[in-house]
């Protein structure tokens, strides 16, 4: 090859190497700015202010900010799993007189699927055993209404209008969700102070309210926070039906056949049937729901 054409394609080589570089670093950049943020000037669980002026209260609630808008995908399932989730947790909320934002305590809960926890504890509102048969819940080895989204929300609820009657905070009433009504008032008790952001508390429980609060300001302004999400990609209700069920079923595969679905549906759906059959000696009445579409 000719010298000068040598060094004029180095030449070339040189400067497009340079642009490309260039233009890698400015995506960096840019993408950088997108991803920081500053924290909101004011914030509030339930209408209850949450006093950003406290040094560590500031600092806390930065540090779940932080965490939740870097779990890129987890808080992007999140959001997908809302649209579809909230419609049917809101209106209960509502029915009980429950502010709003005790939706997002089911978020940080669950992340809005029924998952089980180490110590036991399953479904989207997170239930131990014992804490939902006292909420009137049905736990057995077929039947476990900690999966039924409805009725652990209705659960839900009644413990958080008893937490609330008992503490007069919407704000403990949430702390006292995940460290129990009696671990909150011992340390109430013990510290003689008795707003949740005065008191020293486990690792868990210090984090809680932040945690909802980081979402919930996220959640409602996904796109501040670099999550914009195209509408036709968001997760939709599934239209379904009810089906009444009053008396056993030996084979919940076959019954599936009959409603016209399959048993991967059938359990998709109700995921509270808990084995392949349903005994039901004493006539209690279940109510199943089948999708219309969408299978």
């Amino acid at each position: 090859m000719n010298p000068i054409k040598k060094i004029v394609i180095g030449i070339l080589l040189v400067c497009t190497t340079g642009l490309f570089v260039y233009s890698t670093s400015k995506k960096v950049v840019l993408l950088d700015k997108v991803e920081s943020f500053v924290l909101p000037s004011a914030i509030d669980f339930a209408n209850e202010k949450t006093p950003l002026h406290i040094v560590d209260v500031r600092e806390r609630l930065d540090r779940e900010m932080v965490i939740n808008t870097h779990l890129h995908s987890t808080t992007t399932l999140i959001l997908k799993r809302a649209n579809r989730v909230f419609p049917i947790i809101e209106p209960i909320l509502a029915k009980y007189g429950i502010p709003d934002d005790f939706k997002y305590l089911a978020v940080i809960e669950s992340g809005l699927v029924n998952v089980v926890s180490p110590a036991g504890a399953r479904g989207v509102w997170q239930f131990m055993p014992q804490t939902a048969k006292e909420q009137g819940m049905e736990v057995t080895d077929l039947v476990d209404e900690r999966y039924h989204l409805e009725k652990s929300t209705e659960a839900a609820c009644k413990y958080l209008l008893e937490a609330k009657n008992k503490f007069g905070s919407w704000t403990l009433a949430a702390a006292a969700y995940n460290g129990g009504m009696g671990g909150i008032n011992k340390q109430i008790e013990n510290q003689k102070v008795s707003d949740y952001y005065d008191l020293l508390l486990t690792e868990e429980t210090s984090r809680y309210v932040f945690r909802i609060l980081a979402l919930k300001e996220i959640m409602k302004n996904p796109v501040k926070y670099g999550f914009d999400i195209p509408t036709e990609q968001l997760y939709h209700p599934i239209e379904t039906k009810k089906i009444e069920v009053d008396s056993t079923i030996t084979d919940l595969a076959v019954f599936a056949k009959g409603l016209g679905i399959n048993y991967k549906i059938l359990k998709l759906h109700n995921p509270w049937l808990r084995d392949k059959k349903l005994d039901n000696k004493s006539k209690k009445l279940y109510v199943l729901e089948i999708p219309t579409e969408g299978y």
